[in-house]
């Protein structure tokens, strides 16, 4: 049981900013472009074709725990950075040990965190067990930033999310956000009705994006939007929302024969022209 006392003191003490990120990462991040991000990456030639073609952030996914240790994911996370991109990281899993070893043998650039987040009054001290969990990793990964996703509901019912309250809870401990869409069913957010149960993420549907507009305007860390974007909607997303960068990854998969997108296989044509709407709306923004 996390001693919740502790665990605030802990914050207020050691986490009134997010913890100072090296020098040539800060210069990457805080460049002048907004931040293009591209999950599932496992290949490390998918990653190389990415960078090549402009992506900052490039993002790989670990399954499970038990099956942690991927030779070939490596050599992703390496290719990425060769190629002078940003490696970023989600384990499907929550136990340390586990997120100890993962980091300790992939080394990326970013560990990115993606549970799905109770909506009652559990809420508050289920958050601040992952906010000691945030704590813990950057003393033994000082180098390694720290994502969050932040869930938000699609349009309409961004009420029923406290999307603010997570953002004020967790940004002390944290270097970037990630907007993500939570599946709502009429009763509430079930970690079990989410396309991977017990986190948020690759529903392919959107957000609510005046909720994610006033994230980005309430965080003074960066925020990527994510949740439904795709080549054909990344520029009036970019122009709604004003954030620091945008993630893609269901909608720039590649699809099977009955048009459903295939998990861990990107389309590089989808990929390419969400490049070029970006560096567009990028135009618009200056």
């Amino acid at each position: 049981m996390v001693n919740m006392v502790n665990t605030r003191a802990k914050v207020n003490r050691k986490m009134q900013c997010p913890g100072p990120l090296p020098r040539r990462k800060m210069r990457r991040i805080l460049m002048a472009r907004l931040i293009i991000q591209i999950y599932e990456v496992q290949t490390a030639r998918e990653a190389e074709a990415l960078a090549a073609m402009g992506v900052d952030h490039i993002g790989s996914v670990v399954l499970s725990a038990a099956g942690w240790k991927m030779p070939g994911l490596r050599e992703a996370i390496a290719a990425v950075r060769a190629a002078g991109a940003l490696s970023s990281l989600i384990p499907l899993f929550g136990d340390p040990e586990p997120i100890r070893r993962t980091l300790d043998y992939y080394r990326p650039d970013i560990v990115h965190f993606c549970d799905a987040l109770p909506l009652g009054s559990d809420a508050r001290p289920y958050c601040e067990q992952l906010i000691e969990r945030q704590i813990r990793v950057k003393e033994e990964f000082p180098d390694t930033a720290i994502m969050r996703s932040i869930p938000i509901a699609a349009p309409g019912a961004a009420d029923r999310v406290p999307t603010l309250e997570y953002g004020r809870w967790f940004q002390p401990a944290t270097d970037f956000f990630l907007t993500d869409t939570l599946m709502l069913g009429t009763s509430g957010a079930a970690a079990s009705d989410q396309p991977v149960s017990g986190f948020v993420g690759i529903t392919g549907k959107t957000c609510d994006w005046n909720m994610a507009r006033r994230l980005v305007q309430n965080s003074r860390i960066p925020v990527i939007l994510a949740g439904g974007i795709s080549p054909g909607n990344a520029s009036d997303a970019i122009a709604e929302t004003r954030p620091a960068g945008i993630d893609s990854c269901t909608l720039t998969n590649a699809c099977d024969a009955d048009g459903r997108p295939i998990r861990f296989r990107k389309d590089l044509g989808k990929v390419q022209h969400l490049v070029e709407a970006v560096r567009r709306a990028e135009k618009f923004l200056q």
